[in-house]
């Protein structure tokens, strides 16, 4: 049985819960290992845009919306993942790009944004307008949020309509601390209190009804909240089904309704399992993707300064280095410490901040040396056991690199779809 979003409120209800994993990047090599692995496995593929990573002005990819689909679709065909098993969606639609403006500029701008992201075949839309933006609070009472919540969702559905597509599916609420992960080391993470989540249903019902948009807020399929997890830059806050138990039971009257777990990055397959057990159905995953991207490109850089005389000492991440160096403004306000301390964390946090900085320049100039390196090269077993085990299965053969770092996230998602099933 192939699963879509829409199944997963009734199956919960049937009490044969299922999940989808939802795939937050825009880094190729994920995607491509994504769409391969739904080839490979049949499930269904979710992969989502941030409002920061993708939106009409290109956001920090230089993607707008089309981009970021005409990337998917193209990587989707060559790996033969068909269409019909892909769903793209768009994570924390609202006006946080432009919060520091004034509300109706920022929401003018979200506005465009959605429009864009659905003319551009996106169906799953994430509404997310609690931040306060210029002279507003930082976070915004549930009336307002669901109000400019509703007036998204009406440009989503005009959107829909004029181009001839689908009608989207919608998530609501957010989660606290903010998505990404948090700054500093944790030792417990609250789940959102049962009264919060039934009041953000009751409130967005309320107001999309008063907005005339009914039949939209029969599509809003998930409700996102904070289950109890979460990742710092050191450590990791696992599942505790018991400590969730009174949010669980929200469902019970929001029959429409699964819950959308966020920072469910580096959980593992029990936790993950519980989860969706327990009405979790959606499972976001981002940083552990490509956190796992890195370690398998810098265990080939260690690879290629062991094995070849001319590569150098580690030239990737010494690239990697300069590239955050020169420009510190995506880590430096969430890294503190000495000097060793930081550098650790640009390497090796597990908020993955190292992410943003892959499309620069020097940073695809050192991976492609490095890929160009290794290509072809017969690597002995005993250095791929020293730098990266598990992947003894690589050795003596002529390596295709780029296949050792699909296999390190395709690692990651099957413990995603071990979970979901």
């Amino acid at each position: 049985m192939t699963v879509t979003l829409q199944d997963l409120a009734p199956l919960r209800i049937a009490g044969t819960p299922r999940g989808i994993t939802s795939v937050c990047s825009a880094h190729p090599v994920v995607l491509r290992a994504t769409l391969r692995h739904g080839h490979d496995t049949g499930a269904p593929v979710l992969i989502e845009a941030t409002c920061n990573q993708v939106n009409h002005k290109g956001g920090y990819t230089g993607m707008k919306p089309a981009d970021f689909a005409a990337l998917v679709y193209r990587i989707a065909e060559e790996e033969r993942c068909p269409v019909a098993q892909i769903t793209l969606g768009g994570d924390h639609l609202g006006p946080n790009p432009w919060r520091a403006q004034p509300v109706e500029t920022a929401m003018t701008e979200a506005e465009t944004m959605v429009a864009a992201y659905v003319a551009a075949g996106f169906r799953k839309l994430h509404l997310d307008c609690s931040m306060g933006c210029a002279g507003e609070p930082e976070a915004l009472d549930d009336e307002t949020t669901a109000n400019r919540a509703a007036r998204l969702a009406a440009v989503a559905e005009a959107a829909a309509r004029e181009a001839g597509l689908p009608s989207p599916l919608y998530i609501i609420g957010t989660e606290v601390p903010p998505p990404g992960g948090a700054d500093h080391v944790l030792d417990t993470v609250t789940p959102t209190a049962p009264e919060a989540a039934a009041r953000t249903i009751d409130i967005h019902r309320t107001v999309f009804s008063e907005a005339g948009l009914d039949d939209a807020f029969g599509r809003v399929i998930g409700l996102v909240v904070q289950p109890g997890v979460e990742f710092g830059n050191h450590n990791v806050i696992r599942y505790d089904r018991t400590a969730a138990r009174a949010l669980i039971r929200v469902l019970d009257d929001a029959p429409q309704f699964v819950f959308e777990a966020h920072s469910t990055d580096y959980q593992g397959v029990a936790p993950l399992s519980e989860l969706v057990a327990d009405g979790f159905a959606i499972l976001k995953v981002g940083p552990e993707l490509t956190f796992v991207l890195r370690e398998a490109l810098y265990a080939l850089d260690l690879i290629a300064s062991d094995l070849l005389p001319d590569y150098g000492a580690r030239p990737l991440m010494r690239a990697m280095e300069a590239a955050m160096l020169a420009e510190p403004e995506n880590w430096h306000r969430h890294y503190g410490g000495t000097a060793a301390e930081t550098h650790l964390l640009r390497h090796y946090s597990l908020s993955d901040r190292i992410r943003y900085y892959w499309p620069s320049p020097q940073a695809e100039a050192a991976v492609a040396h490095l890929l160009s390196s290794l290509d072809g090269m017969r690597v002995p077993l005993p250095l791929l056991m020293q730098h990266l085990p598990g992947a003894e299965h690589f050795a003596e053969a002529p390596l295709d690199p780029v296949e050792v770092l699909i296999w390190r996230v395709t690692r990651s998602l099957d413990c995603y779809h071990t979970s979901s099933r």
